[in-house]
Parts: structure tokens; C-alpha cells; sequence
């Protein structure tokens, strides 16, 4: 593998491990709350207080997981860029920009994911060489 290629993914690699690890204490504060927040959270979409919270809580600590994993991670990273999106549109869409720029900031990491991948250091890479290698 060329160190360019090497570099490249192991800049991916540390983004994806650091940004999964910052929105996983996102998800983990709403799990450990949840009795308090699934009357008061914020039903955007109107699915109901419950239901968006349980949504933004499979996104933030499920797809952060299959994140630092580097597994299914174009895939993991479309729920958070969604529940980003909407945090940033429609819940913070009247808050000052000091409150709704770390949604922005999230967003474009998880858009950046999206458009590159994992990288090499990833299950993901794993998966697919083996598979190519494999006999058919």
C-alpha cells in the first residue's frame, strides 16, 4: 500500500474512532435519561417524544459504534448525517449559530464519511478483501 494511501486512511481511521467516540457519549447521556427526556424530547418529525428520541439514540450510539468499527460505515454514517440534519434544520433552526455549529460540524464529518468511506484500517476494507479473494 503507498504511504500517501496509508496516510490517507489512517487520517480516516482517527476521524472516524474521534468522531464516533464524541457521538457516542451523545447517545450513552440519552440511554442513561431516558425515563426523564422520552416525555420532553423534541418530536420534530412527528413520530412522537418516544419514538425520536429512541431514533436519535440508534443513530448516535449504534451507527457511532459501526463507526470506530470502521463496519457498514457509508451505510452507519447516513442516520447520523439525517439526525444531524434535522437537529441543525428544524431543531436549532431559530437558535444562534453557537448553538446549532457543532449539528453543522457533525454533519459535514458524516458527509465526508459518506463520500470517502473507511479507509483501509477498517472492517470494512477487511471484508471486502477478503471476499475478493476468496474463490467464487
Amino acid at each position: 500500500m503507498p504511504f500517501k494511501h496509508q496516510l490517507t486512511s489512517l487520517g480516516l481511521l482517527v476521524l472516524r474512532v474521534a468522531i464516533g467516540c464524541l457521538m457516542l457519549v451523545h447517545g450513552l447521556q440519552k440511554i442513561s435519561n431516558f425515563e426523564t427526556l422520552k416525555t420532553q424530547f423534541p418530536d420534530p418529525l412527528g413520530m412522537g417524544n418516544q419514538l425520536s428520541l429512541m431514533s436519535a439514540i440508534g443513530a448516535e450510539a449504534g451507527c457511532s459504534v459501526l463507526l470506530i468499527l470502521g463496519l457498514g460505515t457509508r451505510l452507519a454514517a447516513i442516520p447520523l448525517a439525517f439526525t444531524m440534519m434535522v437537529a441543525f434544520f428544524i431543531v436549532h433552526a431559530k437558535d444562534p449559530w453557537n448553538v446549532k455549529e457543532l449539528a453543522c460540524a457533525y454533519l459535514f464529518i458524516y458527509i465526508t464519511l459518506i463520500l470517502t468511506g473507511p479507509g483501509s484500517f477498517s472492517l470494512d476494507h477487511l471484508w471486502t478483501k477478503r471476499k475478493s479473494s476468496s474463490p467464487n
